[in-house]
C-alpha cells in the first residue's frame, strides 16, 4: 500500500473520528445564537464529507473496504440547505445533533491492511 494511500486512510479516520463532535458543536453554535461561527463550521464540514465522499471513491479503486453511505449524507445536506434557505436554526442544529452524529457514530473506520 503506498504512502499517500496510508496517509489518506489516517487523515480519513481522524476526521471521522472528529465528526460526532464537530456535528453537535454546530448545533450547539447555532442555538447559542452564534449564526455565523455554525455557518463557517457548516461550510468547513460540507467541505470535509466531500473530501471523504472522494476519499472512500479513491479507497476503493485500490481495493481498501470502506463504507461511505454518501446517498444519505447527501440527503441530510438538503435538508440543512433547506432549513438555513429559511433560516430556521433550530431545525439546522436539531439536524446535527439528531440526525448527522448519530450517522456518522455508525461508521467504522479503515483498518489498515483490509
Amino acid at each position: 500500500m503506498s504512502e499517500l494511500l496510508l496517509e489518506s486512510i489516517a487523515s480519513y479516520n481522524s476526521y471521522l473520528k472528529n465528526l460526532p463532535k464537530g456535528c453537535q458543536y454546530i448545533a450547539n453554535k447555532l442555538r447559542e445564537d452564534q449564526i455565523q461561527e455554525a455557518l463557517i463550521s457548516i461550510k468547513d464540514f460540507a467541505e470535509g464529507v466531500k473530501w471523504m465522499s472522494d476519499a472512500s471513491v479513491l479507497f476503493s479503486k485500490n481495493e481498501v473496504q470502506v463504507y461511505f453511505d454518501i446517498d444519505t449524507v447527501y440527503k441530510f445536506l438538503n435538508e440543512i440547505n433547506e432549513g438555513l434557505e429559511i433560516q430556521d436554526y433550530n431545525l439546522v442544529a436539531d439536524l446535527f445533533e439528531y440526525e448527522f452524529v448519530g450517522f456518522f457514530e455508525k461508521f467504522s473506520t479503515i483498518e489498515v491492511g483490509q
